[in-house]
């Protein structure tokens, strides 16, 4: 089944864009993937994908999206689209040299996208990380656009302890051939925890070097390798550096205030990169939001494996999924 639901990618020019800080983009092109039938779907959803992810949703969450699944593509049209800056498809995916591409113009984008396909309004917005990222900055841009919300494991202003994870990693980037390796083993220490490595990279009590967790580090290094660019990791962790709701808006609670969907925020209680405060603060400062938190092994990526749990909490606030 979940062959059948591949989308081949698709490309759409969006025309010129400015950036936050004034830089004109011309001729903007944005890879995306539908799921179902836009014309004919029930609902919009629309998924703002993480940090080394892409626009094929399905690929990387597929017990959310298909025919049987709580994204149900033969009622529902589920939107994903790469954002600015990656490597998948999107404008700048080959330029070594990239500007400052912030949350809020990969939003920018999206709306244009959205425009594009003369979409009027989004029945279900929902994202976790840079993805959540991405969900509160365009509820606050357009609320009227967004009917209802979902976040998870983000926050609404990027945290100086999620700057300095990140700054390592560029700091790996800039030593050169091996550089994403370095980058992404440091970003799994931020992804899971001292539990889920106790827990999952498990030796003979008897080793004494070659040990499970050195090869994890080492594999999920080359593994990204394979598949993303030094640029655009770079690119994309200085937008989550970006993540700041309330830059020239006041304040955060003034930025949060704005928002008007009917939300759902979710924390997962084992995640050290995006503690469960973040989400509780988000939650606290919307006129119409409900905080849920999940128990979870698996640190800041339960928000991509704790499908059940998370599916659960769906239906329980949100009765058309």
């Amino acid at each position: 089944m979940k062959s059948e639901l591949k989308k081949m990618l698709e490309y759409l020019e969006i025309g010129d864009l400015v950036l936050e800080n004034g830089t004109l983009i011309r001729n903007v092109r944005i890879a995306y993937n539908v799921y179902g039938n836009i014309d004919n779907a029930e609902k919009i959803i629309w998924i703002c994908h993480a940090l080394t992810a892409n626009s094929d949703a399905e690929t990387w969450w597929p017990e959310m999206i298909g025919k049987d699944e709580i994204f149900n593509t033969d009622k529902h049209a589920i939107i994903c689209a790469n954002v600015l800056g990656s490597c998948y498809g999107t404008t700048f995916e080959c330029e070594e040299e990239k500007p400052l591409i912030t949350v809020r113009d990969m939003v920018s984008a999206h709306q244009k996208l959205a425009d594009s396909l003369k979409i009027s309004s989004i029945d279900f917005l929902l994202g976790g990380s840079l993805g959540g990222m991405q969900c509160l900055e365009w509820s606050i841009i357009n609320p009227d656009f967004i009917k209802n919300l979902f976040v998870i494991a983000t926050n609404c202003k990027h945290s100086s302890w999620g700057i300095a994870f990140n700054e390592a990693q560029r700091m790996a980037l800039e030593l050169g051939e091996k550089g994403l390796d370095a980058a992404r083993a440091i970003a799994m220490l931020s992804y899971r925890n001292y539990k889920t490595y106790e827990y999952s990279q498990v030796d003979d009590i008897n080793a004494a070097d070659d040990f499970s967790a050195a090869s994890y580090q080492r594999y999920q290094g080359e593994k990204l390798r394979k598949r993303f660019t030094p640029s655009a990791y770079y690119s994309l962790s200085k937008s989550m550096d970006s993540n700041n709701v309330g830059r020239n808006r006041g304040s955060l609670e003034k930025a949060l205030s704005k928002i008007t969907a009917k939300t759902l925020v979710i924390g997962i209680d084992s995640d050290i990169l995006f503690p469960v405060n973040e989400q509780q603060y988000i939650a606290k400062n919307m006129e119409n939001a409900v905080y849920e938190q999940i128990k979870s092994k698996y640190g800041h990526d339960g928000f991509l494996l704790e499908t059940d749990k998370i599916k659960t909490l769906l239906k329980k606030h949100f009765d058309f999924l």
